[in-house]
């Protein structure tokens, strides 16, 4: 009987985490595991859908005269997104993202109280560092974005059985380094494989 090598202990759920953001050249946090201090700054409450790790690739397949499968294939896109739902739309740090505008731009009248923002129509890029965190018991992981933009933005409700949140996808770019995405993460130990 063949015997099933299986780890409960090296599964991840995403029980909870969070997410910060800074402006580039902001260095992350050395672990997932340690609170981030300004410059970054907290994203706030997160929909229970947590956070989406996405990842979209494309590539070409070469196939020789006479033959039906390949025999070499190319990738020729590979792009990494994040997406969440932020539930805080009355955090600064969310409406500057979802907006596009500067923080300072969001400032209230000091008389009124009031902000007063325009959404322009022809926006400029608004790329960003980001910290992405998520916690299962001991396993921690942590994603370091350190050029990313919001690409896409879904509508946002305002209904009464339904909090109103900014559904946002942030796309990774590569760095000085070329990377897109750094890994930083606290795992159990793998163990070792007796083959019995």
């Amino acid at each position: 009987m063949v015997n099933i090598t299986r780890a409960a202990d090296l599964t991840v759920i995403g029980a909870n985490g969070g997410g910060w953001v800074s402006a580039t050249g902001t260095t992350s946090p050395q672990s997932p595991l340690d609170q981030p201090v300004a410059p970054w700054k907290p994203l706030g409450a997160v929909s229970d859908d947590g956070l989406v790790y996405g990842f979209d690739e494309d590539s070409q397949e070469f196939t020789p005269w006479g033959q039906t499968s390949p025999f070499r294939t190319v990738v020729t896109k590979s792009v990494r997104t994040f997406k969440m739902t932020l539930w805080e739309t009355a955090r600064v740090a969310v409406q500057s993202i979802m907006y596009r505008i500067p923080e300072g731009d969001l400032a209230p009248d000091p008389d009124s109280g009031l902000t007063s923002f325009a959404e322009t129509a022809s926006p400029s890029a608004d790329r960003r560092a980001w910290w992405f965190v998520v916690l299962d018991g001991d396993t921690a992981r942590g994603f370091y974005v350190p050029q990313g933009e919001v690409s896409d933005r879904s509508d946002v409700t305002f209904k009464q059985d339904e909090m109103s949140g900014y559904e946002i996808t942030i796309t990774a770019y590569p760095d000085e380094a070329g990377n897109t995405v750094y890994h930083t993460d606290k795992l159990p130990a793998t163990p070792v494989y007796s083959g019995s």
